[in-house]
């Protein structure tokens, strides 16, 4: 996933002072030196204690032209958003894994050092939107802080998959996928750039649990492990045969329901033994939160 911002006009400021030499013998101008300390807004204060210091944890909400790529555009979160998103991101990603077995270890092990707030969505110049995005384990950017409201239930879904997503990748990345996880649904996996032309049924006919998710087995993985932690209705919807088919379709559906229920084994036998995290504990965490 990406993001795009809006370059903002840097304004500098030069103040000129002006030195005025005396000429007068032996005399000595002597100016007390007044230290200033640097003033802390009260965030960054919250930040530092909670999460730089705990974590190892930048956050970088103050927006840059570096956290976008130079044909995207995206605007900063407003300040009073800020607190809230950290708090957000505090109880539904972080607090889960403290509270997992070895979760704490792994989230400390594994954590990327910097997180990235966008006030909306990122804009790319071929006119799709990125809705999120991370940097081979060394960022996660959350897009649409602006519009944070957890009663929201598309708001929360588009914030846990993005990061349940993009910290699922770290996995992979440093432990492989699972042995021949990439075969379960093969000639399901679409071709470059063509995922988006499937609906969300299609998708499931091929085994997926996401459109998305055909683009590659990396996104297959990430959007599998997402998609079982936040979604409340994924065992009824993904996992659950629907009884009775009596029509090609719905025998499809059915088929890819095998086809992700093997896949989902897979991942969480792999987490299991490479994490030593267990993924239905982690989930019912979760789901207990929302």
């Amino acid at each position: 996933m990406k993001f795009k911002n809006i370059s903002a006009t840097t304004c500098i400021i030069a103040l000129m002072a002006s030195l005025v030499s005396g000429c007068y013998e032996k005399e000595e101008l002597s100016v007390p030196v007044i230290e200033t300390p640097e003033l802390v807004d009260d965030i960054d204060i919250y930040i530092e204690e909670n999460f730089t210091q705990k974590y190892d944890m930048a956050i970088r909400y103050r927006f840059v032209d570096n956290y976008v790529g130079v044909d995207e555009r995206a605007v900063p979160p407003t300040l009073e958003k800020v607190q809230p998103m950290l708090e957000f991101i505090q109880k539904f990603w972080i607090d889960p894994y403290l509270e997992v077995a070895n979760g704490a270890d792994f989230f400390a092990n594994h954590v990327p050092p910097e997180i990235v707030f966008l006030g909306g969505p990122i804009y790319n110049y071929d006119g799709t939107v990125t809705l999120g995005t991370a940097d081979a384990g060394a960022q996660i950017t959350f897009t649409n802080v602006n519009d944070i409201d957890t009663e929201d239930k598309e708001w929360v879904a588009l914030q846990l998959n993005v990061v349940y997503h993009e910290f699922s990748h770290i996995v992979h990345q440093r432990y492989k996928l699972p042995n021949a996880f990439e075969e379960i649904a093969a000639t399901g996996y679409t071709s470059g750039g063509s995922w988006y032309t499937l609906t969300d049924e299609e998708a499931l006919e091929r085994g997926f649990v996401s459109p998305y998710a055909t683009s590659s087995p990396n996104e297959d993985f990430a959007e599998t492990v997402a998609f079982y932690l936040f979604y409340e209705d994924f065992i009824e919807y993904y996992l659950t045969d629907e009884e009775d088919c009596t029509t090609l379709v719905c025998e499809q559906r059915n088929e890819g329901r095998e086809k992700i229920r093997q896949k989902l084994a897979s991942i969480s036998e792999h987490y299991l033994k490479v994490t030593g995290i267990d993924l239905e504990e982690l989930r019912n965490i979760i789901q207990a939160k929302l």
